[in-house]
């Protein structure tokens, strides 16, 4: 593990104000607070140093001090393998198991932490999306992440904007603010981007930035969002990024449920709720962001597992011989609204370009389930291998 890493800082230019020698941070060393014994190997940083000032050169930002160590920094972190772990924060084990996965395949692992405007159209509760700053960085120290890397902002806006104002939606253009966006145009049309056509622009916008920033070898993802996995896979593949992008299967609570932004427990737990929150009689009017699993009620989350009970459903009769695609997703569209459920979407794909099949077998395929019990929107989906016979 590398135990020491440079912290390095946003000078106030960065935000278009004039210097005044303070610094805001940037990159948050994970073992500053009770920094270990340093082995002289491990003295070295990851190459942070580099992709912060070409992130500032590139917005028209010079800091010389800064530059003046690329050079050197490249050499010292010469044959370490960085892997990059992006995250908007309010971390639950979903996110650790995905840091775990990264401690295994790099050297060196960098999360990040940013609530991307992007993302979030107006409506949206951009601003009550949670943070939890310092519990998040508890939990990256006990797994052994070497950076927590937390951008105050990723965009450039005229000096009296605020990060809401790239909140897709908002009326208007600044001259000069960031205009600039990544799309995956094949990939974002279907499933989730049905009702949601800001959101994987959104995504692949700061990915791209984030690539760029950290410049890692690997990046980690979770297949939960499994669209979304693709997507990043795609855009890397055609934009010719040398990183190797890994998603990793999704994880699911005791009962079956697919995990979701934070484990059901915190039902049991109100003080892992922001403090704002605390004090809500029920949490009846904690954000759809702080948890789609936690806001649902007891006799919600019983009927919701009639999705996982679809899934697996679906993946036994297909080991025994159901090929027929349209039966599969009618079965499991019976299931959910038989439980009260409103289905958003069930689809039958193929897995690696999303388009939908007709038949299992010949390629590998997702069934992807996209449904509402009350209020709250759960997503789902399970991999169903081809069949070697049916592909031959």
């Amino acid at each position: 593990m590398v135990h020491s890493l440079r912290a390095y800082h946003q000078t106030p230019q960065l935000r278009g104000t004039p210097h005044t020698g303070q610094s805001q941070s940037l990159i948050h060393r994970l073992d500053q607070d009770h920094p270990p014994a340093v082995p002289p190997e491990a003295s070295a940083c990851v190459g942070i140093t580099i992709s912060i000032a070409r992130h500032e050169r590139a917005r028209g930002h010079h800091r010389a001090p800064c530059n003046a160590g690329v050079q050197s920094s490249l050499q010292a972190c010469d044959g370490k393998k960085v892997a990059l772990v992006p995250t908007m924060g309010y971390l639950h084990a979903g996110h650790l198991s995905l840091v775990e996965s990264a401690r295994k395949c790099a050297d060196v692992v960098v999360v990040s932490i940013y609530v991307n405007p992007t993302q979030f159209r107006v409506g949206e509760d951009f601003d009550a999306y949670p943070r939890d700053v310092e519990g998040d960085r508890e939990k990256l120290r006990a797994v052994g992440v070497d950076v927590a890397f937390e951008p105050p902002s990723l965009y450039t806006p005229a000096p009296t904007q605020a990060s809401t104002s790239f909140v897709v939606g908002q009326d208007g253009h600044t001259p000069g603010a960031h205009e600039t966006f990544v799309q995956v145009e094949e990939l974002q049309k279907g499933l989730c981007g049905i009702t949601r056509p800001h959101f994987f622009r959104g995504v692949a916008t700061i990915c791209t930035k984030l690539f760029h920033i950290v410049e890692p070898d690997v990046a980690v993802f979770g297949r939960k969002d499994y669209q979304q996995w693709r997507i990043i896979s795609r855009m890397v593949r055609d934009l010719d990024f040398d990183i190797e992008i890994i998603g990793m299967p999704l994880k699911r609570e005791e009962d079956g449920i697919a995990m979701s932004r934070c484990p059901a427990h915190l039902l049991l737990h109100p003080q892992c709720l922001p403090a704002r929150y605390q004090a809500t009689p029920n949490h009846a009017s904690v954000p759809a962001a702080i948890s789609r699993n936690v806001r649902l009620t007891p006799d919600e989350r019983k009927r919701a597992l009639s999705i996982s009970k679809g899934l697996k459903w679906a993946q036994a009769a297909v080991a025994e011989g159901v090929t027929e695609a349209p039966t599969i997703r009618t079965k499991i569209v019976n299931m959910i609204s038989e439980a009260g459920g409103t289905v958003d979407y069930v689809e039958i794909c193929h897995a690696e370009n999303l388009n939908p099949v007709d038949a299992f077998g010949p390629q590998d395929t997702i069934i992807a389930i996209a449904a509402k019990f009350g209020s709250v929107r759960l997503l789902d989906n399970i991999e169903i291998a081809k069949d070697p016979a049916a592909a031959a």
